[in-house]
């Protein structure tokens, strides 16, 4: 009995990194219906950095060093401004799944960010054999759906996504090589609080404040900010840590191609996003890619788990 309560445990945990990271493209588009992004991201960043912190210390993390500190704040700006931030203002425009998909794109930033910089730990030519495909697939992605008319695609909209993964790769590069050992429950909520201040000041330069009325924000748009920051936070993070505590991190890290095609499938079925076949060949081999960047670095180091684990602080 005691096996099996652990494996329905198991189960659910990757139920909540598989399903509720995937969803939480879904709640944002639902959220973004009555509240402006930024200020939208900004309360999802200071409630569940809060969370995240509070927890922590409470739990007995000690207060973070002042490198520690710079760090976070850092990062935070990274992950949740360049990324989070931006994906909300271009998720105005752009279906959730497409959103999904090119955000999908981490992992292979990540692996040009290490061809570039000095120092790093150098990906082997097969590992960037494995680019192609997902270069491939954004470039279909991008030349069909941007060339549908004025419906479709911008171009602008593309590089703005790709510019958000490319944030996130950027502050995980970072967060790799100098988080330490500080608890990472409260490194992420120092990077959620740090995010949440710029978000809430580019927001007050945006003009978000002065248009934004409580009254105006409809139950849809709450119930989005509310999934989005406790389930995607708080909930789905808590699962992921404790998963990378039980299986190799390498089957944890399968959430990074699952997600994209739990968005695309959520869109379709309650947004009436109805993906083209050109963005579905183009999701396919985006996702093929990932998995095969993931897959290649598990069998080329025993170390997967520090570069896997840090990368998804809280979607």
């Amino acid at each position: 009995m005691a096996l099996s309560r652990a494996h329905l445990a198991i189960v659910a945990a990757f139920a909540a990194i598989y399903i509720v990271w995937g969803s939480t493209y879904l709640a944002l588009a639902l959220a973004l219906q009555s509240m402006p992004p930024f200020t939208l991201m900004a309360a999802r960043c200071l409630t569940g950095g809060a969370i995240l912190y509070g927890a922590a210390r409470l739990g007995g993390a000690s207060s973070p060093p002042r490198a520690i500190g710079v760090v976070a704040v850092i990062c935070g700006v990274l992950f949740f401004v360049g990324c989070h931030g931006v994906l909300a203002f271009a998720q105005q425009r752009v279906h959730s799944g497409l959103a999904a998909v090119l955000l999908a794109t981490i992992p292979l930033w990540i692996v040009l960010l290490q061809l570039i910089f000095p120092g790093s730990e150098r990906p082997t030519w097969k590992t960037i054999a494995f680019l192609v495909p997902g270069i491939a697939g954004v470039a279909l992605i991008a030349s069909h759906e941007a060339s549908a008319g004025s419906g479709g695609l911008r171009a602008s909209d593309v590089f703005l996504l790709l510019g958000a993964a490319l944030s996130w790769a950027a502050g995980t590069f970072i967060s790799e090589r100098h988080s330490g050992t500080f608890s990472p429950v409260a490194l992420s909520g120092l990077e959620l609080l740090a995010g949440g201040v710029v978000l809430l000041a580019v927001g007050a330069a945006r003009g978000e404040f002065s248009g934004l009325s409580l009254r105006d924000v409809s139950a849809v748009s709450i119930a989005g900010w509310a999934y989005l920051t406790l389930m995607g936070t708080v909930v789905a993070f808590a699962a992921y840590g404790w998963l990378l505590k039980q299986v190799p991190a390498t089957l944890v890290a399968t959430y990074t191609f699952v997600n994209p095609i739990i968005a695309v499938l959520l869109g379709w079925a309650f947004l009436g996003e109805t993906p083209s076949a050109w963005m579905l060949a183009g999701a396919a081999l985006v996702v093929a890619s990932v998995a095969g960047l993931l897959f290649a670095r598990s069998r080329s180091q025993a170390g997967a788990k520090k570069s896997w684990s840090v990368q998804l602080v809280a979607r």
